[in-house]
């Protein structure tokens, strides 16, 4: 089959071609891969489909490279960042207005285009369960007005999954800034100006409060000065570029437009090294960290540790495990193959071997033919040693955050399962762990935040959610049925990594094993909504570095780092990257039997003290 007849390869041409027509940019860089999807500068990843996917899924990818192709060429981010509230709920509905807008142009210009950008949405607001949110205060103020506002704009109805979420504030929104949602899309396509009438929307919200000190009164007057010189500027230019692409849109779309294949092989190439994630800016081992760092939670009150099997009803766990047994069914070859080969590895390190080639101990049975022809051969002995395996306990942590929803999640819990079981068949100790929170968007904590004025830099913001699948003591037997919980969506929220690793470092290191280990499987960096919006954009992420450099510098546990499609080779030491869960399986196995291998060990220890003296 050539290149061209190659289905994935179709997608990937259709892709690209049709987002360098509507970018406008024909130097724009796409790549394809397992991670997550993201734009930076002129460079973008998009996920490649899964064999299976549906239409509405596959349109709802299209749509992933359709809004990237449109902010490409109609959003202007400097812009954007110079009339965005500076914290809070503001600006969350300052980002979410813009958005409307972008998708209200490629609905406009294009109906393809709003169909897949409608089905983009309607997988985003599925993952977040938009549909099961009963309560207003739940419900994110932000993706309501942006939603509503695009069903204005575009006249595509607020997606099914999305539409509780806007009818729990559309009477509060249309009271309140119903009389301007009218005139938005005679704006569109003049982001100055339909700033400045989201900024009016914000304040008739009742947002003013949350401006920031850039966005005072008393910068007004220098603001519209600002507005007038940034239209005179871009006016002329969006508006020729903007509207003279129909035509092409329509050929991309159709498939009409040339690809550039070399270009592409080189988007692809050079997308192997990212597996999913940003570009960062420069390669060096992040490790090399500060150790201190000003990270708080502004209550912990609400925080849990909880057992899975708190968590669900008796009936439902059976049922979710059940589901759990199939996919475990399906891939029982797979499964006996790792199984296996881990277990060969312990039980050979565990079990006693011969030191051969002495001069005296139990005659070597190979060797009797050359003491038959020579007597005097020495060296023809063997002693029985004991091998020096130490006492070990293992600990999994999982990320359990909604971008783990779907196959990377049933993988991980088929892992989980699959080494579980091997690791206590070979008497190594070994605990399963989950983390996530306790709400979308901040729980308890941040309503608690709320009642309090919200005071300035208040630290993590919602509630935590630490699951105990199975404790390094509890018998294999009674911890089976809980790994069933990982199969239920509505337990996936958002991820805090940090705390996650230290609360598990923390349950492992008293224990009397001689050896632990402590290994991570996540996809992605921290992300928590409500904590991000009220603090440095990489609040989480620096806890999460601080806390490895503590692991990893100043604890005798070793820690070890899986990826799925994102790469945390710089964060961790030890670490892999896979572009797909399918596999985890291999790598979870590599890097156990790895770590048990003492030859490998002393190499590391040798870098570990050469990094600390370069500190």
């Amino acid at each position: 089959m050539s290149q061209i007849e190659d289905p994935t390869e179709l997608f990937k041409q259709a892709v690209t071609s049709t987002m360098r027509a509507i970018s406008g940019d024909d130097e724009l860089n796409v790549s394809f891969g397992r991670g997550k999807p993201y734009i930076q500068g002129n460079r973008a990843r998009i996920p490649l489909p899964d064999k299976g996917l549906s239409e509405v899924e596959l349109a709802s990818l299209r749509g992933t490279a359709d809004r990237f192709a449109l902010r490409t060429r109609f959003h202007d981010e400097s812009a954007h960042r110079k009339y965005r509230p500076q914290t809070g709920i503001a600006q969350d509905v300052f980002d979410w207005v813009e958005e409307a807008r972008v998708a209200g142009i490629g609905t406009y210009l294009m109906k393809g285009v709003g169909q897949n950008l409608n089905a983009q949405l309607e997988e985003h607001c599925a993952n977040h369960a938009f549909d099961q949110i009963d309560d207003q205060a739940n419900a994110p103020l932000g993706e309501a007005v942006g939603m509503l506002i695009r069903e204005k704009i575009s006249g595509i109805p607020v997606p099914p999954s999305g539409r509780q979420v806007v009818d729990l504030w559309r009477e509060h929104i249309e009271a309140r800034i119903g009389d301007k949602l009218e005139a938005l899309s005679e704006l569109m396509f003049d982001q100055i100006e339909f700033s400045s009438v989201s900024r009016q929307m914000i304040t008739d919200l009742g947002l003013s409060d949350e401006w920031g000190e850039e966005n005072s009164d008393g910068d007004s007057d220098d603001a519209e000065e600002q507005s007038e010189d940034m239209e005179a500027d871009a006016g002329d230019e969006s508006s020729e570029q903007d509207m003279s692409s129909d035509g092409e849109m329509a050929d991309a779309i159709e498939g009409e437009v040339p690809v550039d294949m070399e270009a592409m092989e080189m988007d692809e190439a050079d997308g192997e090294d990212e597996a999913g994630a940003p570009p960062e800016g420069a390669g060096d081992k992040n490790w090399l960290r500060p150790k201190e760092n000003p990270y708080k939670s502004f209550t912990g009150a609400f925080d849990e540790v909880v057992f899975a099997d708190e968590l669900c009803e008796p009936i439902e766990l059976d049922r979710l495990r059940g589901v759990l047994d199939k996919h475990l069914q399906s891939s029982q070859v797979i499964i006996s193959k790792l199984a296996n080969r881990l277990q060969r590895k312990l039980m050979a390190q565990q079990n006693r071997t011969w030191e051969f080639d002495l001069e005296e101990g139990t005659l070597d049975s190979s060797r009797l033919p050359s003491i038959i022809i020579d007597p005097f051969s020495p060296l023809a002995f063997k002693q029985e040693k004991d091998m020096n395996f130490r006492d070990t306990v293992v600990s999994l942590l999982i990320d359990s955050s909604g971008s783990m929803r779907g196959r990377s999640i049933t993988i991980a819990a088929m892992c989980a399962d699959i080494l579980g079981r091997t690791l206590e068949r070979c008497t190594v100790k070994v605990e399963i762990l989950g983390f996530t929170t306790r709400a979308w968007r901040g729980g308890q904590a941040r309503e608690l935040w709320l009642q309090q004025g919200k005071p300035a830099a208040p630290g993590r913001l919602n509630d935590l959610r630490h699951i105990i699948y199975k404790a390094a003591d509890m018998p294999w037997r009674r911890a089976r049925r809980n790994l069933g919980l990982m199969m239920r969506e509505e337990l996936l929220k958002e991820n805090i990594d940090g705390e996650a690793l230290l609360w598990a470092h923390n349950r492992i290191v008293g224990r009397p094993e001689d050896r632990k280990i402590l290994m991570v499987i996540s996809d992605g960096l921290p992300v928590d909504n409500s904590t991000l919006l009220v603090n440095p954009s990489n609040y989480l992420e620096q806890h999460l570095k601080y806390a490895i450099d503590q692991i990893e510098n100043h604890s005798k546990v070793e820690l070890v780092a899986i990826g799925i499609g994102h790469d945390v080779t710089h964060h961790y030491r030890r670490a892999v990257t896979i572009t797909d869960a399918e596999q985890l399986g291999d790598a979870m196995t590599e890097q156990l039997v790895d770590l048990f291998d003492e030859e490998s060990n002393r190499k590391l220890r040798l870098v570990k003290q050469r990094d600390s003296a370069s500190r």
